[in-house]
């Protein structure tokens, strides 16, 4: 049997027997686990490399329906009352917050994440701001970063956060375990 014989053998067989071809799923470079100030387990943001750059990967249940600001933080910590450890966002350029400030933006303003109506929302990020490793941008640097959801939507214009309203649940970035 030629090569090409064999593959259509072997996807017919899957359809017959209703498998499906399993795609290779990229490991993520960085991983957040949210919880909210009750530590549940409400979600989780994911940071992979993506061409020259890297994007975020957010999933999430159990919110209150509508948007919600999201942002990454400057401090790998999510202690203290309202997750204060974190501190604010990344802004290494001191520059203010907000996409739509002709002062702004923060290396760590996002878009709103959709929660639907079904308490569930994803979101997938363009992060060109910021890196992996080395450097001001570096979200696993010495210190960390937090990812961190709030209550509102980002007014995208309101210094120092946009209006977004208390925080409701955060994670801290962490290296995945190498792999044995």
């Amino acid at each position: 049997m030629t090569r090409p014989q064999t593959l259509t053998v072997l996807l017919a067989a899957c359809a017959l027997f209703g498998a499906r071809p399993v795609r290779a799923q990229q490991r993520a470079d960085a991983t957040a686990e949210l919880r909210d100030a009750e530590g549940r387990a409400v979600g989780r943001a994911e940071v992979r490399r993506a061409g020259s750059g890297l994007a975020l990967h957010v999933a999430v249940h159990g919110l209150a329906p509508g948007a919600h600001a999201m942002h990454l933080h400057a401090v790998g910590s999510c202690e203290g009352a309202g997750f204060a450890g974190a501190g604010g966002h990344v802004n290494p350029d001191g520059r203010q917050h907000g996409m739509e400030n002709p002062a702004g933006p923060h290396a760590g303003d996002l878009p709103n994440l959709a929660v639907g109506t079904d308490s569930v929302g994803r979101a997938d990020v363009p992060l060109p701001t910021v890196t992996l490793a080395g450097g001001p941008r570096a979200l696993l640097d010495a210190d960390g970063s937090a990812f961190v959801i709030h209550a509102y939507p980002d007014d995208n214009r309101t210094d120092p956060t946009g209006n977004s309203g208390p925080r409701l649940a955060c994670g801290v970035f962490r290296a995945p375990a190498p792999a044995r």
